[in-house]
């Protein structure tokens, strides 16, 4: 607002950066055909006078809203699956996606308020309360896609069943006879990673059998946590018959470090992810692993994303989608059996 209490104008912020109504225009409405110094001068007095583009201020005249869906790291199977379930849920209720990576440039969230969206969805992104306060102050929702901690309050989350995954997993690998099974997940603190082992340490737990120390080995959800974790358990005095790895990339990284070490996949050792992306269908051998519905999720996502941001309530903070466990064949009895 100016100081005779009129709301500022897009004419305001062009006179006071010296270029044309069009050039700030163009910055508003997150063109990329603005010199970076010019963007820079008009964002910064954007921001100094709270201008909020009128697709935001009246959004009861917003026919198709924009949600942006941002991601952390490269755009793996997950992450692709996942983005698939929002694009198509979104073109089915008339909405618009964009994607980008994580920022933590200054003023971000406001700047996606300036570009006309209406919400965020955060997948395999971690948001501190900085963030949280950020996307407070400009008035934007957020939903975070299988999140990694514990969300706050405010924040909504759409996940799958860790734990009941986990859990399906183990048993199955109990029911080939397998008794010396052992956890190669991802980051130790991660909600999911936690709900996926503690899974397995109940199905280990329930048979009367105790999980060994190093059977259990945190690391990243990526292909080189599998590589170097195999290395490590499979270099045991008593390795394990059987690995759950914590997500589909893993367990690639473990098929590959048993082949190196000239082990069998299944006939000496058995290998289950989780996730079922594209990669549990091309492995080789195809990988027995545990479904999460990315694609729904996405979609749920979505769904939970507009409500908020036309201002309607969730019916819950966190929705939990049904995992499945798929078996192909990278799992078989133990040697011996």
């Amino acid at each position: 607002m100016r100081a005779n209490g009129r709301r500022t104008t897009l004419a305001d912020i062009a006179q006071a950066a010296g270029v044309s109504v069009a050039t700030v225009s163009k910055v508003v409405n997150g063109r990329g055909d603005v010199a970076p110094h010019t963007r820079a001068r008009v964002q910064e007095l954007l921001h100094q006078h709270d201008y909020l583009a009128p697709v935001f201020r009246h959004t009861e005249a917003v026919e198709s809203p924009t949600i942006e869906v941002q991601f952390k790291g490269g755009l793996k199977s997950y992450v692709a699956e996942t983005l698939e379930g929002i694009v198509d849920a979104a073109a089915e209720l008339g909405a618009s996606v964009v994607v980008s990576k994580a920022s933590s440039a200054p003023h971000w969230a406001r700047d996606l308020v300036s570009a006309g969206r209406r919400a965020v969805i955060a997948v395999t992104s971690v948001y501190t309360a900085a963030h949280l306060n950020e996307l407070a102050r400009s008035g934007l929702p957020l939903v975070v896609l299988d999140p990694l901690h514990l969300p706050d309050s405010r924040v909504h989350s759409v996940g799958a069943t860790n734990f009941a995954g986990g859990l399906a997993a183990t048993r199955y690998l109990l029911s080939l006879g397998h008794r010396r099974i052992a956890y190669l997940g991802g980051p130790a603190m991660a909600v999911c990673n936690q709900a996926r082992m503690h899974g397995y340490r109940a199905a280990v737990e329930a048979e009367g059998a105790q999980v060994p120390e190093a059977y259990v080995r945190p690391g990243e959800f990526t292909y080189e946590t599998g590589l170097l974790g195999a290395t490590e358990l499979l270099g045991l005095d008593e390795r394990p018959t059987a690995i759950f790895a914590g997500n589909d990339e893993i367990a690639l990284g473990v098929i590959e470090t048993a082949r190196t070490r000239g082990l069998r996949i299944p006939e000496d050792l058995s290998v289950v992810g989780f996730d079922d992306t594209s990669l549990a269908r091309m492995a080789s051998p195809p990988l027995t692993t545990v479904r999460q519905p990315l694609r729904e999720m996405g979609g749920a996502a979505l769904r939970t994303a507009l409500r908020l941001a036309g201002g309607e309530k969730a019916e819950s903070h966190h929705v939990e989608l049904a995992t499945e466990l798929v078996v192909r064949a990278s799992t078989a009895p133990p040697p011996g059996r």
